[in-house]
């Protein structure tokens, strides 16, 4: 009787998408510490802590970049090795691997896999999905490779055939997996002038912070007037906020007490835009953001908050919730019935589920800094900054990761992987979500405003 119990909750689990992409996270978690644990990997021969072991490989899986240890300084080849595999299956997808094994073995992927692969994808059907899987797998290899030679021009003459070999492989897939970790040591700092480097690293985010059904749409139609509401949408607002971040951060910075004061134009503006296209997906960083002013750090929280585009590499609330809840604003003060864009209006399930998203976002964001608050001493912006760096999967800190107590990297790292997997996603995974009432009860006015 009992065996049948469990095994009728085994296959009522398994069954349920979102909570095999939460289990599945975990999983590569669970590895991907044990493994970082061990003497092996280090360039001292010393073990990790087990906290700061499982808090780089959940940083790794959920393509965030905070880490504790300078990843150059503190791991060797092995080490690095193993991270950036976390990375490439954290932001490609635990089932997207999965389902790479029986493509291989030329072996069909069953129904289960691919209802699990859509909301992976955040795809609209499963109609199509082995075609857009293998187009997710062709893409990514294809962009990886020209982002790493077009890095090696520069690695390679600075550090050596091998090692430059290395350090471009592993910074283009961090940065189209939008993760941030680095092997030079202090991110692009010392490269912040670099047109080559810069540039790379920025398409490379930007590609992978649109999207896998955005790409794959503008491959296939290649003309701006047959896209798709979403893919418009999704362009329009990825757009605006770089040209709006990078704007804003050079106006700020470029003051007295800024950190672009001392820098040329051509390079204040690289660094400008370099910093509002990380800041929104990456984690990488071409300043010192210890030092930029509290106003800047507060426009780069907002940028995280709001992070890169559905089913792309990218954390954050997403730019079309953004921009869902700003055209139903927008609705509300000009006094339309419902929002509209390009001719097509947006429901309101849509506009529901993206209030939902900030809202819980937002409490999450909220309740993790006051508990950091409690426990250390930092300056609230700098938690404040280093917990939405966490939940939007972005990396960026302000120098406060090493210093973080065992329950604050504890919190981080929750919020990592809570960012990566989906607040949604988790509250579907664990039977929060309700069959729909076959009852509709009677409206009643409620005062707002």
């Amino acid at each position: 009787m009992q065996s049948k119990f469990l095994n009728r909750k085994i296959q009522n689990s398994t069954e349920n998408p979102a909570f095999v992409l939460a289990i599945g996270f975990l999983i590569l978690i669970t590895i991907g510490g044990l493994i970082l644990s061990t003497p092996f990997v280090t360039q001292s021969s010393h073990r990790t802590g087990i906290i700061d072991s499982f808090f780089i490989a959940a940083s790794a899986s959920c393509v965030t970049g905070l880490s504790p240890v300078n990843t150059a300084e503190h791991w060797n080849f092995m080490g690095q090795l193993v991270i950036i595999l976390l990375i490439q299956i954290g932001g490609l997808g635990i089932m997207t691997i999965a389902s790479l094994i029986p493509l291989l073995l030329r072996k069909k992927i069953g129904i289960r896999s691919r209802i699990i692969l859509k909301e992976q994808l955040n795809a609209e059907s499963t109609e199509g999905m082995i075609r857009l899987f293998r187009y997710v797998l062709a893409f990514t290899l294809a962009v990886e490779s020209i982002g790493a030679v077009l890095l090696s021009f520069r690695f390679i003459p600075s550090y050596g055939m091998k090692t430059g070999i290395w350090y471009s492989i592993f910074h283009s897939i961090s940065a189209f997996c939008n993760a941030g970790f680095d092997t030079l040591g202090d991110s692009l700092y010392p490269l912040r002038s670099d047109y080559l480097v810069n540039i790379t690293i920025m398409a490379l985010i930007v590609i992978g912070g649109l999207g896998f059904m955005v790409t794959s749409e503008l491959y296939k139609k290649r003309n701006l007037k047959n896209l798709s509401t979403h893919t418009k949408l999704v362009l329009i607002t990825t757009i605006f906020l770089i040209v709006i971040g990078a704007l804003v951060f050079f106006i700020i910075e470029s003051g007295d007490g800024g950190v672009l004061q001392k820098e040329s134009l051509g390079a204040g503006i690289l660094e400008s835009f370099f910093q509002s296209v990380s800041a929104r997906t990456a984690g990488f960083y071409s300043v010192e953001l210890g030092k930029i002013k509290e106003s800047t750090a507060l426009v780069l929280i907002i940028l995280m908050f709001i992070g890169g585009s559905p089913g792309s590499t990218a954390g954050g609330v997403k730019t079309t919730t953004f921009a869902i809840l700003f055209l139903a604003t927008a609705s509300v003060i000009k006094n339309e019935k419902e929002p509209v864009i390009f001719k097509r209006r947006i429901s309101d399930q849509s506009i529901k589920k993206a209030l939902s998203i900030v809202f819980i976002s937002i409490f999450i964001v909220l309740i993790v800094s006051f508990f950091i608050s409690l426990i250390d001493g930092f300056n609230f912006i700098d938690i404040l900054y280093e917990t939405v760096s966490a939940l939007a999967t972005v990396g960026a800190t302000r120098g406060i990761t090493p210093e973080l107590s065992k329950i604050a990297k504890i919190l981080i790292g929750f919020c990592m992987y809570l960012g990566r997997v989906g607040p949604m996603t988790m509250a579907f995974a664990f039977g929060l979500k309700t069959d729909e009432k076959l009852i509709r009860y009677p409206e009643s006015f409620i005062s707002i405003g």
